[in-house]
């Protein structure tokens, strides 16, 4: 005699077929976070897309179910998109509420949605897909910032301000050529944003819960439907890896540090003790109490909110550092500091853009804060050198008179020939053409450097190479 089966209520979950308990309502509100991988819609429905297509293909659903479920899909995109989707936390995810919604519309189809095919690799589909579009978008970004710098370069070439070290005076340089400066630091990120993208670009579905499925499917047709020129090859990595959100974070790292530093100089520049650069008005703030106030709280901003990115990069360091293999319900945590991540460089690179084509340099201010300091005393140094005095030699005779200038209140170029052959009788006329700032910044005509030169040869290469992304 066969024993009858006595079934239980389950959870009420779409997973809970073996649980015979209702999940607790804490538990709901502590798991759920479909709060914020709702942002991942777009992809979840892109990847389901073409997962059921590839099931119809491989006759693992009918032509029929097929269209049923390209349509419903459509349908929930459309309602997502006009804000008339209710998202429900029971659910869950965004993954769960869109295979719920599309089961309640279309009926059975809707169930064969999920065949051979888990919400592990589901969401590094969705992640992959969202990363490779704001690798794109990110590029355009960093674009705008290294056009706006190129347009105040072009602007300014000619035009000298000091050149620190230990935010010591130290040699003077283009204005151009410390703008450019930036403008490389921000070409490297779009270097690493592209060379990461070929480790996002890379197919995750078919990988299933961690050790691919049975069931005969065909992953190279999905990554051509998504246009990934690879798909992963082993899948418990594949489920488990967070190396690639890891790396895109950390490049978005540096680029808020390059906006950090560049908004610490605007700061510093903007203040009445340097005077170096005026900001917009429509770029500050005033103060609640002192009305003669103009505060630069955009850099300031920028310059905080980097506490959060690199914040956001040990998160994720830390999350991943001790998990074993496969995936893990920790790897949920990975979205919020990523997204955050996405939308606070995102929006800095856009308003730094912004800020930088209504920047202007108080030049005559910056010609002044050139003459002084000493600054051409490294010039002096290399004068000598040219005379056969070795470089040390002459390192301590221009020491020696850097210190006698000071102890008479006098500059480089205020020397006269005689007081300057007191410390080397190499010295003749020809070494106060040297001592100015314009033969100082001329001079300096080594590949990379700062004579006017070198630096217009730099900014016409960039414009040209800019030029043909724009």
């Amino acid at each position: 005699m066969t024993e009858k089966v006595q079934t239980k209520p389950n959870s009420g979950k779409m997973w809970g077929g073996r649980f015979a308990e209702k999940t607790a309502a804490s538990v709901e509100a502590f798991t759920a976070s479909i709060h914020y991988d709702c942002r991942l819609y777009r992809y979840d429905i892109a990847g389901s897309r073409a997962h059921a297509r590839m099931l119809a293909r491989q006759g693992l659903i009918s032509s029929v179910e097929l269209d049923e479920i390209i349509a419903g899909l459509e349908l929930i995109e459309k309602e997502i998109d006009q804000g008339e989707f209710v998202f429900r936390p029971e659910l869950e995810d965004i993954h769960m509420n869109i295979e719920k919604t599309l089961m309640e519309k279309i009926g059975p189809a809707g169930a064969k949605l999920h065949t051979a095919r888990s919400r592990n690799d589901q969401i590094c589909l969705d992640i992959r897909l969202y990363l490779r579009e704001t690798t794109a978008e990110f590029d355009q970004l960093l674009i705008g910032v290294q056009h706006s710098l190129l347009k105040l370069a072009r602007t300014y070439l000619g035009s000298v301000m000091p050149g620190y070290t230990h935010l010591q005076r130290a040699q003077p340089v283009l204005i151009s050529h410390h703008l450019l400066a930036y403008y490389e630091m921000f070409k490297r990120d779009r270097q690493r944003l592209a060379d990461g993208l070929k480790r996002i670009n890379v197919l995750p579905l078919g990988a299933a819960a961690l050790a691919g499925t049975g069931l005969p499917i065909d992953r190279k047709f999905v990554a051509e439907e998504l246009g990934f020129p690879a798909v992963s090859a082993n899948s418990m990595d594949t489920v488990g890896d967070r190396d690639f959100a890891i790396e895109f974070s950390a490049a978005c790292t540096l680029i808020q540090l390059h906006l950090s530093r560049m908004s610490e100089e605007l700061v510093l520049w903007a203040s009445e003790e340097f005077s170096f650069v005026e900001l917009a008005d429509s770029f500050c703030t005033g103060s609640s109490i002192m009305p003669q106030k103009k505060n630069p709280d955009i850099p300031e901003l920028i310059r905080g909110k980097s506490g959060r990115v690199v914040g956001n990069l040990m998160a994720l360091i830390t999350l991943l550092k001790g998990l074993p293999l496969t995936y893990n319900r920790d790897l949920q945590e990975d979205k919020e500091p990523l997204f955050d991540t996405i939308d606070t460089v995102g929006q800095g690179l856009a308003i730094m853009a912004e800020l930088l084509a209504n920047l202007k340099f108080n030049t005559e201010t910056l010609e002044r804060a050139t003459v002084g300091g000493y600054m051409t005393a490294t010039d002096l140094a290399d004068y000598l050198v040219k005379k056969n005095i070795p470089f040390r030699q002459a390192h301590a005779i221009v020491g020696q008179t850097v210190a006698f200038c000071i102890e008479h209140d006098k500059e480089l170029p205020d020397l006269s020939l005689a007081e300057l052959r007191r410390f080397s009788a190499e010295i003749d006329d020809d070494v106060f053409a040297v001592l100015t700032v314009s033969g100082s910044v001329n001079s300096r005509t080594s590949l990379g450097g700062t004579a006017e030169s070198m630096v217009a040869e730099a900014l016409a290469a960039a414009e040209n190479d800019l030029g043909k992304l724009l």
